[in-house]
C-alpha cells in the first residue's frame, strides 16, 4: 500500500508540493486557511480539501506549507497522531518550539524532514564535490532578488539568507562565535534586506547579503582560504576552483591552477519530496534532519536580533 500525504497550506511551496505528491499517486488530501484557495488547488490536482484534523487522520504525513507562525501547532498534532512530518523552512518560529517539535518527533518514531531545498539542488552537490570549504578562512555569500509579495510574514533572514547560512555552517564546519547585521524594512513589516557579518569559533568570517528587493537576482558564493580560491555563480551554473596542482595552469603561480566545473539543474523539490519518501519508507537518514534546521534557525535569529540592535 503506497503511502498518503496530506499537504497543509497551499501557498507557493504548499501548491508545488501538492502537484508532484499528486503525480507520484500518493496526495491524501489538502488543507488551507483560505476555503477559496483550498478549493481552486483541490481541483487542480484531483483531491479532497479538508480541515487538518481530518486530514492527518486520512494521512501517513504531511506536508507542512503554512506562514512560519503556524508551523508548530499543525506539525507538533501531526507528529502527536503519529504522523511523519515535512516542514518548510524555517522550522518554527522559536528555537523553543523547534527543539519541542524534535523531541516530540524522536519520541514517537516518526520522520521529521524540514525544507533547506538547497540541501538537494545539483549546484550544492558540485560545490561539495569540489571540498572547496577544507581550510577556508574566509566566505562571501550573496542571495537577491527582484520583490514578489509573498514570504511578507517573516523577515528576508528566514526567507532567504537562512539557506547560506544553513551553508555557511556546512562549509566552516564550525560554530558560530559572533554575529554583526544591519537590515531595514522597505516593503514589508520585517526586513526586506539584510547584510550580516559572522565569525565563527575556527577564527573563520563569513559576509552574508540578502535581499529580496533587488534590481535583479544574483547568486554568488565565494570562499578563500591557503589552498586557493573557489568561486560560484548559482545562476550560470558555474564554479572556478584555484588551487595547487590545478587543472588549467596559471603563469604567474607556478605549480597552481584553476578547475572548473559546471551541472546539470534538477527539480530540487522533487529531490527533497524523494528523500521524505525514503526516509520513511526505508529508514534512510535525513539530510535536512532537526538538528541541521534547529542550527539554521539559531544563526538566523541571531542575525535578525543583530539587526534590531542596529536600529533595523
Amino acid at each position: 500500500m503506497s503511502l498518503r500525504i496530506g499537504v497543509i497550506g497551499t501557498g507557493h511551496f504548499g501548491r508545488f508540493h501538492a502537484q508532484k505528491l499528486a503525480a507520484r499517486g500518493c496526495l491524501a488530501g489538502l488543507h488551507d486557511m483560505d476555503a477559496a484557495r483550498a478549493a481552486q488547488v483541490a481541483e487542480e490536482v484531483g483531491t479532497t480539501a479538508m480541515d487538518p484534523i481530518a486530514l492527518i487522520d486520512a494521512a501517513d504525513a504531511v506536508v507542512v506549507a503554512v506562514p512560519t507562525a503556524y508551523h508548530y501547532q499543525h506539525a507538533i498534532a501531526a507528529i502527536a497522531a503519529g504522523r511523519h512530518v515535512f516542514i518548510e523552512k524555517p522550522i518554527a518560529a522559536s528555537l523553543e518550539e523547534a527543539q519541542d517539535l524534535v523531541d516530540a518527533a524522536a519520541a514517537r518514531g516518526v520522520v521529521l524532514q524540514v525544507g533547506l531545498i538547497e540541501r538537494y539542488s545539483a549546484a550544492i552537490r558540485t560545490l561539495r564535490e569540489s571540498r572547496a570549504g577544507e581550510g577556508a578562512l574566509a566566505f562571501e555569500a550573496t542571495r537577491v532578488a527582484p520583490f514578489r509579495p509573498r514570504s511578507l510574514d517573516i523577515s528576508v533572514v528566514l526567507d532567504l539568507m537562512i539557506h547560506d547560512l544553513d551553508l555557511l555552517l556546512t562549509l566552516a564546519a564550525s560554530k558560530l562565535a559572533e554575529v554583526r547585521a544591519v537590515g531595514r524594512r522597505v516593503m514589508s513589516p520585517h526586513p526586506d534586506f539584510a547584510v550580516a557579518q559572522l565569525r565563527f569559533e575556527s577564527g573563520a568570517a563569513a559576509t552574508v547579503t540578502a535581499s529580496r528587493i533587488s534590481v535583479g537576482l544574483e547568486r554568488r558564493l565565494r570562499v578563500l582560504g591557503p589552498a586557493g580560491e573557489t568561486r560560484v555563480d548559482f545562476l550560470a551554473r558555474s564554479l572556478e576552483r584555484l588551487r595547487p596542482g590545478g587543472a588549467e595552469p596559471v603563469a604567474t603561480m607556478p605549480g597552481w591552477g584553476i578547475d572548473r566545473a559546471t551541472w546539470v539543474e534538477h527539480d530540487s523539490l522533487e529531490a527533497e519530496q524523494t528523500a521524505f519518501l525514503a526516509s520513511i519508507e526505508t529508514g534512510a537518514p535525513v539530510e535536512a534532519n532537526g538538528a541541521v534546521a534547529i542550527a539554521a534557525l539559531d544563526a538566523a535569529l541571531r542575525v535578525e536580533a543583530a539587526i534590531r540592535a542596529s536600529g533595523g
